[in-house]
């Protein structure tokens, strides 16, 4: 499996149709005023960063990093293709959006997700990469169906192979 990530700046009709199929999955785990996932369009707006990841040219994970304050950002949109999951996608995408983060100087990540059972494997996911829970932060309002979860300091990314010191 070659999983390749793109950064996603214009509008890309898979990556819309993979967001939608995200929407949809989230239908039923929340009131509607309890769903914060961006629609495609603001997930292109200034301050948001979109990647997908595809596999022989089919979208198969998505990430995005939105700006909340300076050295802040929120981690928004992750999803794996249901048929892809349980293959490290997920921890994948979000080793990637965390080292992107830590090599622009972000400090803080945290992200909303639901409190919902549908909702434990992400949480899981973030945990595993060292997130905790927090109280809301940015524009987020305390909600008994949210989980809101941080990271902080974000740990530093890993030098590109190219730029990694000589070890002889």
């Amino acid at each position: 499996m070659t999983i390749i990530i793109e950064r996603v700046e214009t509008p890309v009709p898979a990556v819309s149709e993979f967001i939608a199929a995200h929407h949809a999955e989230l239908v039923g785990t929340a009131p509607p005023e309890s769903c914060h996932a961006l629609p495609f369009e603001r997930l292109l707006a200034p301050g948001v960063r979109l990647f997908a990841a595809f596999e022989d040219g089919r979208a198969v994970a998505s990430g995005a990093l939105a700006f909340v304050d300076d050295g802040h950002e929120e981690l928004k949109s992750m999803r794996t293709d249901p048929a892809m999951r349980g293959r490290g996608l997920g921890r994948t995408m979000l080793t990637f959006l965390i080292d992107d983060a830590a090599r622009r100087g972000i400090r803080r990540l945290s992200l909303e997700t639901g409190s919902d059972d549908f909702f434990v494997p992400a949480r899981t996911l973030y945990a595993g990469a060292g997130f905790v829970e927090c109280a809301a932060f940015g524009r987020y309002l305390p909600d008994s169906n949210s989980t809101f979860m941080t990271l902080s300091p974000v740990p530093a990314a890993p030098l590109p192979p190219e730029a990694a010191p000589d070890r002889r």
